[in-house]
């Protein structure tokens, strides 16, 4: 297949490119900066989301069978930044997308905008739109605008990926989850996340390009709350005395916050099993770390 993929040198794209290109795919990667051509069948263009006109060019030329969309805008803490890449960055690519007479687009959403419940949601569970938080409400608004852009398209998967962890990511030695449980600021408390690990991520996205139309959770078996992640991670990235106490509320991220809030729940991937994908990191207990 001929695959163009925006967000190819995050966390989820650096190693999805090299996974589609050695499985005999042509990818064209798009970067905002100038990029040598990577050879060994990956097209390096330079292009921004969120200039519409180049990006349809980019796109057309590109001729790909499929638009992966692996956007984020995370690198700054700046949340208000990410929902606008899921709304106007999603559009734009989209429409590309469309004017290309591109059938199928996959893209990057979350497994924590799910209405409230005490056991883990399927993909027919409501998202959140009427959460009374007003930046929760904000971040599930942006998803659900997300997924309807995408959904505009002949053929669609939104991946509804678990909070994802492992190199590259806040959740890793010396980045900003691991500074959190140095400083006892890690959540604790009932409330419910579901993890993926970043390797695992890469191998839901290569498979979803022949998954059914449709939203899929990409998450791991093991949903916990945080009373039980949050010492086991501390531990993980050498923060004994964070992982002694279980941390505390503190200045934690909105994304991160989003997800350990009392209507914060698990999400179940027997539908993403159903399709024949599974966790190599099926649990965060032996992922963290790795």
């Amino acid at each position: 297949m001929r695959i163009f993929i925006a967000g190819a040198t995050g966390a989820v794209g650096r190693r999805l490119v090299p996974l589609l290109a050695a499985e005999g795919h042509h990818v064209t990667a798009l970067s905002r900066r100038t990029h040598p051509g990577a050879g060994g069948g990956v097209t390096t263009v330079v292009g921004d989301v969120y200039d519409a006109e180049r990006l349809r060019d980019v796109v057309m030329a590109a001729r790909p069978d499929v638009v992966m969309h692996q956007l984020t805008d995370l690198a700054s803490r700046d949340f208000a930044a990410n929902s606008r890449i899921r709304r106007e960055g999603t559009r734009n690519l989209v429409d590309a997308a469309l004017a290309a007479g591109v059938r199928r687009v996959v893209s990057q959403s979350i497994a924590w905008a799910y209405e409230p419940g005490s056991t883990p949601a399927d993909e027919s569970t409501p998202l959140d739109l009427h959460a009374p938080d007003a930046t929760r409400r904000a971040t599930v608004e942006a998803v659900a605008t997300l997924e309807a852009i995408t959904a505009e398209a002949p053929e669609w998967v939104a991946l509804r990926y678990g909070m994802v962890y492992g190199p590259d990511t806040w959740y890793t030695k010396g980045a900003l989850m691991a500074d959190l449980a140095t400083t006892g600021n890690l959540p604790t408390g009932p409330d419910i996340t579901s993890f993926l690990h970043i390797d695992d991520a890469a191998t839901a996205a290569a498979a979803a390009l022949t998954w059914p139309t449709g939203a899929v959770n990409v998450v791991d078996n093991t949903p916990a709350p945080a009373s039980t992640w949050a010492p086991a991670f501390a531990e993980s990235v050498g923060s004994p005395a964070a992982a002694a106490d279980g941390g505390a509320a503190g200045d934690v991220p909105d994304e991160v916050a989003a997800a350990r809030t009392p209507w914060a729940r698990g999400a179940s991937n027997d539908y993403a099993r159903s399709l024949g994908w599974s966790p190599a990191h099926p649990t965060w207990r032996t992922g963290f770390g790795s």
